[in-house]
């Protein structure tokens, strides 16, 4: 049994943007420190002072970061070192997630293809250190999708083992039509689509407060879950596997037992089994109530993350050790959630 960790992120750096084609270096973006004005706390109590400015929006860099990591290994800038720490945390594997496009990063066409070509980039050089121990979920160009299959292409040849997508895309709905070419890609090229924590509808996100992450965040994937199944979306493409990240799976009870009644009423009946069903996977935590979601979820849908980089409510740097000690979930529901459900979810 090996430990894979199916939510670790990268943090992006300058490193991040030098990918960027020459005929695309207008798109850069700018890194600002504030010098003036009233101070940000990030998620650990200090004080943040980094700032992205991409295609005019304003993001922050380093309020969203755990301490528990090095900047050279969260940022990528010494694969080695990150290699070290996943053995001391007894971790084989890590599938690589970005940081600071879980927003609305951008606003145009053009600024989304170069900054994402550049990104997938990156993680291509990052993943040529360790084939097989960082893997990563690729960036599609969503409003450039004649150029996706190219791209994504590219990504898959160089480690890539998903797509990644957010709760709400350019405003959206993920089960819209507009999206299913990129599902038929997916299906095409063995890649996972992996809706995780986030959102990119810029109406949606700036709506909310900074301190309603929750709902700007993590209810956009539960509704993406529902609103995929609801819509039959995995019927339609049956050879894709959807995985579902960062939100735990303490709702997967909520939204099963929903579906089953509000399709009832449109004369469809849903397996009993939902997830394994639709080849759907979803992201738990262990502080989640686990032999709960498993009457629901079954055994063979639950993975972990631990978030590697971060610092928010989904952070758990030890998640593996801690699971290890649950004595609620047989050792062969553990087995699964640690290692053969993503390994299936990522084709790894």
């Amino acid at each position: 049994m090996g430990f894979i960790d199916a939510d670790a992120h990268v943090i992006e750096s300058p490193l991040t943007w030098e990918h960027i084609a020459e005929a695309d270096r207008k798109h850069t973006p700018l890194l600002v420190t504030q010098t003036w004005g009233a101070d940000v706390k990030s998620n650990e109590g200090r004080r943040s002072v980094e700032y992205w400015i991409m295609d005019n929006r304003t993001h922050a860099k380093d309020k969203n970061v755990g301490s528990d990591t090095t900047v050279e290994s969260r940022e990528m800038r010494d694969v080695e070192a990150r290699l070290a720490h996943m053995d001391r945390l007894g971790i084989d594997v890590q599938v690589l997630y970005p940081t600071v496009f879980l927003r609305p990063a951008l606003r145009t066409r053009d600024a989304e293809l170069a900054l994402i070509k550049s990104y997938n980039r990156w993680l291509a050089s990052i993943n040529a250190h360790a084939p097989k121990r960082m893997r990563w979920v690729a960036m599609p160009p969503l409003l450039s999708l004649d150029k996706a299959r190219d791209e994504l292409q590219f990504c898959k040849d160089h480690g890539a083992c998903g797509i990644f997508m957010r709760g709400l895309e350019w405003d959206r709905n993920v089960a819209d039509p507009y999206f299913y070419p990129l599902y038929e890609m997916a299906s095409e090229l063995d890649l996972a689509v992996c809706y995780h924590s986030g959102n990119n509808s810029i109406t949606h996100h700036d709506f909310f407060t900074e301190d309603t992450t929750f709902t700007k965040f993590k209810l956009a994937v539960v509704g993406a879950f529902h609103s995929l199944v609801e819509k039959n979306v995995p019927g339609r493409f049956p050879d894709v596997r959807w995985g579902f990240v960062e939100i735990s799976a303490q709702w997967v009870p909520y939204v099963c037992h929903d579906l089953r009644y509000r399709l009832l009423r449109l004369g469809r009946r849903i397996p009993d089994n939902l997830l394994k069903a639709n080849h759907m996977y979803v992201a738990c935590e262990v502080t989640d109530d686990i032999p709960y979601i498993l009457k629901y979820a079954g055994e063979d849908a639950l993975m972990l993350g631990t978030d590697y980089g971060h610092h928010d409510p989904s952070a758990e740097i030890n998640a593996f050790t801690l699971i290890e000690k649950r004595d609620d979930v047989s050792p062969e529901a553990r087995r699964k959630i640690v290692d053969a459900n993503p390994r299936a979810l990522y084709a790894l």
